[in-house]
């Protein structure tokens, strides 16, 4: 089963389960809830009527008052309320009175005058001081016959003389209770509804950006190019960087094999170059082709060489465990000696220099590791100066470090090399070229400033590159 499809019927249960508990508790409420409201408004009708009825009563002329014929006329009238969108178009009150003994004075019923109420609980309790009210089937076998009766006290100053019972069928009620629960059985059954379709659209979501992802990390598996699936999500965007850094180290291993058969190659092909004019050497031929073979020999043995030589340099430095000497060494002399060594270089290029090293400043370190270090920066970059461009070399002292920083001017570096320049092997194409280095040298250089206790930062600034070397500085 689907993983979206999973978390749809978790939800739809969740949702179902819940809604539908709280709807029906919600509805079962509804029907006491009106009644209890009903209840509260006869306790104010009595007790109004209690306080209108005293005089009469006190004076036994209720019989001859006007009450009777009042009473008579208020259950004939027709009130033609539109209350909810239901009409009311007679009146459901009954109302009578009761002496001190509990016997019907008045009733507008007109079915129990001079009958004795005494026992029932609305009257009963309400001459003994207490609150009188009761509930009472008009039809035994009906539970839909129930009548509340609610009564209060009609009191000579503090003696009480009669009872007034205000009744209301509960059948009246029974319009609004039904209307009341269609209404909230609509709106909850819409409010599921809109809960589901909410469900839905988040397990499609979750579902589909999962899937998304999924797609991804199997392009991937498969060596296949693949883009990165932007996440909306917090959780889904960093398990899609996770993927990402996943990928790029897998990348990375797999470039280090391939690098490994490239190397196996680059050696491969200067050495059948080397045997190859040798082997023409050995005949005879115009000197001045003879001369080109030679020169093709000495180029190859020279890349040979450089590439064995910074093999053989990282392999040494990686195996050690600290520096064989800890001296001042002088930076700006460091750097002058390097800049010299690639005069050449540089004129050819027409580079502009600026050496703004303070002669004062010194590192703490081994000299020999520090000149093959800055001499490893500087190569690199002038390999991505372009004619013309600009190269500067600053100090700045920070404690007790020491930060030596090479500009060159030139193209940033793009974003996704920047993590992995000091990879051993890893290289950009130089822009003169198009070929790629060894990739040993930045990888060099890192581990001579972890030697010294320092690091190697390259960061791209404005019109250029930085590289700084941050190195023990040496006490003032």
């Amino acid at each position: 089963m689907p993983l979206g499809v999973r978390i749809f019927l978790a939800y739809f249960l969740f949702v179902g389960l819940a809604g539908w508990f709280v709807l029906g508790t919600v509805m079962d409420e509804i029907r006491p809830g009106v009644r209890q409201s009903t209840e509260e408004t006869l306790v104010d009708t009595a007790n109004l009527l209690a306080e209108i009825l005293r005089d009469p009563v006190r004076d036994g002329t209720l019989a001859d008052s006007r009450l009777p014929e009042l009473l008579e006329a208020y259950g004939e009238r027709q009130p033609g309320a539109d209350i909810w969108g239901l009409r009311k178009m007679q009146v459901n009150h009954r109302i009578y009175v009761t002496d001190a003994r509990g016997i019907v004075l008045l009733d507008s019923s007109g079915v129990a005058l001079g009958q004795d109420y005494s026992r029932w609980n609305d009257v009963y309790l309400t001459l003994r001081g207490e609150y009188g009210a009761r509930s009472t089937r008009e039809d035994p076998e009906d539970p839909d016959s129930s009548v509340m009766y609610v009564a209060a006290p009609i009191r000579d100053g503090q003696r009480i003389i009669g009872v007034v019972s205000v009744a209301k069928p509960n059948a009246s009620l029974q319009p609004y209770i039904e209307r009341s629960q269609r209404r909230l059985a609509w709106l909850g059954a819409g409010l599921i509804g809109l809960g589901l379709l909410v469900g839905g659209l988040l397990s499609w979501w979750l579902s589909r950006s999962l899937l998304r992802l999924r797609d991804y990390a199997q392009a991937v598996s498969e060596g296949r190019r693949a883009e990165l699936p932007a996440m909306s999500g917090g959780e889904l965007r960093d398990l899609a960087s996770a993927l990402e850094r996943m990928r790029t180290q897998l990348e990375g291993k797999a470039y280090v094999e391939r690098y490994v058969h490239t190397l196996t190659h680059e050696l491969k092909s200067p050495l059948a170059a080397i045997r190859g004019a040798a082997e023409l050497l050995e005949g005879e031929m115009p000197v001045e082709q003879r001369r080109r073979f030679v020169a093709n020999i000495g180029n190859e043995g020279a890349r040979l060489q450089q590439l064995v030589e910074r093999l053989l340099n990282l392999a040494q430095v990686e195996q050690r465990q600290g520096l064989e000497e800890r001296v001042p060494v002088p930076l700006r002399a460091l750097a002058e000696t390097q800049l010299a060594a690639q005069a050449v270089r540089i004129e050819a290029a027409g580079l502009r220099v600026e050496n703004r090293i303070a002669p004062e400043l010194c590192a703490l370190g081994e000299r020999f590791l520090l000149s093959q270090a800055l001499a490893n920066l500087l190569d690199n970059a002038l390999d991505f100066t372009p004619t013309g461009g600009r190269l500067r070399l600053e100090a700045r002292h920070d404690g007790a470090w020491l930060e030596l920083a090479l500009f060159n001017q030139g193209e940033p570096i793009p974003a996704f090399a920047l993590p992995r320049l000091t990879e051993r092997f890893y290289s950009l194409p130089r822009p003169a070229t198009g070929r790629k280095s060894t990739g040993l040298g930045l990888n060099f250089v890192q581990e001579v400033a972890a030697l010294h206790g320092g690091e190697l930062r390259v960061l791209n600034r404005e019109d250029g590159v930085e590289a700084c070397l941050r190195l023990p500085s040496v006490a003032d």
